[in-house]
């Protein structure tokens, strides 16, 4: 199967529920990705081809930061395909020890993430993993969170992008990339 064999794949995969989590939302449900073997093993392999550079190969990286939830199943696939840690960016209240805290505003409300403080030493290099990039907030959180700990984003992935929601802008100043793109909110 070739790249865009691979990507028309997982769009055939997608399921999108209309108005949920509110009215006039298109909700891109990714869990019927996750749960097929085949497909989840294509989305990693094409998520993975990401984190080399054509100019110097595969980039260095220490950890691969997750986002609460689904970013945490791509985010551990990915270091069991290609090593490295991983960091859990949790929605408040879910971690036991000192952590570090960003609010952050989401297409239908207002939200925040927090990471333990000692989960990202100072210079380490980051590659933050979501499932789904919409309007660019969740991942700005993250992107602070690293950078407030002392770490660097070396780059933003994520499976799917809503390009008519514009995420991207808040996540200028990163390489940011995804695999499939679906127009339309």
């Amino acid at each position: 199967m070739n790249k865009q064999e691979a990507i028309a794949h997982l769009i055939k995969s997608t399921r999108s529920i209309s108005d949920y989590p509110k009215k006039g939302i298109v909700f891109r449900d990714l869990t019927t990705i996750f749960q097929d073997g085949e497909s989840m093993a294509i989305a990693l392999n094409l998520m993975a081809g990401l984190m080399s550079d054509a100019a110097s190969g595969i980039i260095s990286y220490d950890k691969f930061a997750g986002i609460e939830a689904r970013g945490f199943l791509l985010a551990g696939a990915l270091s069991g395909k290609l090593g490295g840690g991983v960091v859990m960016m949790r929605k408040p209240g879910k971690l036991p020890y000192k952590k570090r805290r960003v609010n952050y505003m989401l297409e239908y409300g207002e939200d925040a993430l927090e990471v333990h403080e000692d989960a990202i030493k100072h210079g380490e290099r980051i590659v933050i993993v979501d499932d789904l990039l919409a309007t660019g907030g969740t991942a700005e959180a993250g992107c602070k969170l690293v950078e407030e700990l002392g770490g660097v984003v070396l780059k933003v992935l994520f499976l799917v992008e809503l390009p008519d929601l514009h995420g991207r802008r808040k996540l200028e100043k990163y390489d940011v990339e995804s695999i499939i793109s679906f127009r339309g909110a």
